[in-house]
């Protein structure tokens, strides 16, 4: 009996007070608010009101107030990365507004992306894919299936022979590396198109767009083919110096105050963008000068990979912080991850920091 009572005595104990609860407001947490769409007049007004919610909405507003901070603050250089088939996906114009209107400093993409953008730049046209036929039919008509959309071999075929007239006009003893290359094409887009293109904004910006894996490719392809051509007619082959685009990059960043990044997917362009820090770090602990020490101090992510697969794309900021490679957020560092389809997320992300920056 006694020990019952003791036990019992116990359990009392650890009961809550209800005298002693707290309200929320008195540990400084932050209310929610219901959404009121009558309220709601724009893009802006809708990723401030989700920001106030919660779960992916309330992720997205935010990282609408974080890519608005980062790409109003003058002393931050911004880089974006950019996976996926974004291009085929008709997204590239909203590259093309981030770069006009100032909000990126630099690009790091796959070689496709700039590929599918290249071909779409020129005139060429993307297709929605019919489910009624199959793969072996796509491929003996010379469709190339991404995901619910057609790139057409023949685009591909025309593409590379104006790659080949803009690497005709390059001095043979040019060591290339991927941000030349995207620059001659952004040139050439600029003097022979009339319409939006990624790589033409980014020449008129003096933007540098990085393809890390540049053979994993379409261009790199051409660039192999081309060099093959050479070889064949007794010409002097184009070297290609991947750490040419290295240390170009690297320069840019440890001469910048403040660093961000606004990234779409993972892979490589977003780990070839991030590990610059650990790089400028391990320069002056290996070598003993050169390097820095420097961070990101903001970062904006859409991706749909979540984190427990353990793969590269669903790495957060958090991890990455463990690297070095970003500002704690206890230190000020200002984050976002926004896990979903980009071609749902960033249109409305991207149109309400554009609101807001006209408001400004």
């Amino acid at each position: 009996m006694e020990k019952i009572k003791l036990e019992h005595s116990k359990e009392k104990s650890h009961r809550r007070d209800a005298s002693s609860y707290s309200t929320g407001f008195s540990d400084n947490l932050e209310p929610l608010e219901a959404l009121d769409l009558s309220k709601v007049k724009n893009f802006d007004d809708m990723a401030k009101a989700m920001s106030k919610t919660a779960f992916g909405g309330r992720t997205l507003g935010e990282a609408a107030d974080v890519l608005y901070e980062m790409a109003t603050d003058k002393d931050c250089f911004v880089v974006g990365t950019f996976s996926g088939a974004m291009t085929v996906a008709k997204m590239g114009l909203m590259i093309c507004d981030m770069i006009d209107k100032g909000m990126l400093n630099a690009i790091v993409s796959t070689g496709a992306l700039m590929t599918h953008g290249f071909v779409e730049s020129v005139g060429m046209r993307h297709f929605k894919h019919n489910p009624c036929m199959d793969d072996v039919e796509l491929y003996e008509k010379g469709y190339n299936r991404v995901y619910d959309t057609i790139e057409l071999e023949k685009n591909l075929d025309d593409a590379e022979e104006m790659v080949t007239n803009v690497l005709d006009n390059v001095d043979r003893n040019e060591i290339l590396c991927s941000h030349k290359i995207t620059n001659f094409l952004g040139k050439y887009l600029h003097e022979n198109t009339k319409g939006r293109a990624i790589l033409k904004s980014a020449y008129l910006k003096n933007v540098p767009v990085y393809i890390p894996a540049f053979t994993d490719s379409e261009l790199g392809l051409d660039l192999g083919i081309y060099r093959r051509r050479q070889d064949i007619k007794g010409e002097k082959q184009f070297q290609f110096n991947p750490f040419l685009d290295l240390e170009h990059y690297t320069e840019q960043i440890k001469n910048a105050k403040k660093v961000g990044i606004f990234t779409i997917g993972g892979g490589v362009p977003r780990n070839w963008a991030q590990q610059v820090g650990p790089y400028l770090d391990i320069i002056d602990k290996r070598i003993g000068h050169g390097g820095g020490f420097k961070r990101f101090n903001y970062g904006v992510r859409i991706c749909p990979e979540p984190a427990h697969w353990g793969g590269l794309s669903g790495c957060t900021y958090s991890e990455s912080t463990s690297w070095g490679k970003f500002v704690p957020e206890s230190e000020g560092g200002k984050f976002a991850e926004v896990l979903a389809d980009a071609t749902i997320a960033w249109p409305i992300i991207l149109k309400a920091v554009m609101e807001r920056m006209e408001k400004k």
